[in-house]
């Protein structure tokens, strides 16, 4: 996993703060977006990294990150119904519902003769299997 490995070297890392740190002639505030950014900078220690005039605010959130499972699931129980067409943000279509019998999801009756908890996973399974998602 070329890239992968290439983003958890650390001397490349030290690198990359060092150039940060040798450009950096004034105060900066950034906002990162998406809830995955932030976890990321802080599981692996990038805001500790960069140079004291670098402050980092972690921002509202992408709808990936701050949408509930919930509405996710009852996402899907819409976009599979007949005659329905589902308008959703694209990043949207890959993001997992729960798979759980519960409040967003219906019974086999519901579900073209798939059996209970067999819900989709996610909307992008809902457009391969024939749903109109745009």
């Amino acid at each position: 996993m070329k890239f992968v490995d290439e983003y958890r070297d650390a001397d490349a890392a030290g690198q990359y703060a060092r150039a940060i740190a040798a450009i950096t002639t004034q105060a900066w505030t950034i906002m990162e977006i998406c809830g995955g950014q932030t976890h990321s900078i802080v599981k692996f220690g990038i805001d500790e990294l960069l140079p004291p005039e670098i402050t980092l605010i972690h921002g509202p959130g992408c709808p990936v990150c701050v949408t509930p499972v919930e509405f996710i699931d009852r996402a899907i129980a819409i976009a599979t119904q007949p005659e329905v067409i589902f308008c959703s943000f694209g990043d949207m279509l890959r993001v997992p519902g729960s798979r759980e019998q519960g409040a967003g999801s219906r019974g086999a009756e519901g579900q073209g003769g798939r059996g209970a908890g067999e819900q989709e996973r996610d909307l992008l399974a809902v457009k391969a299997m024939g749903g109109d998602i745009r």
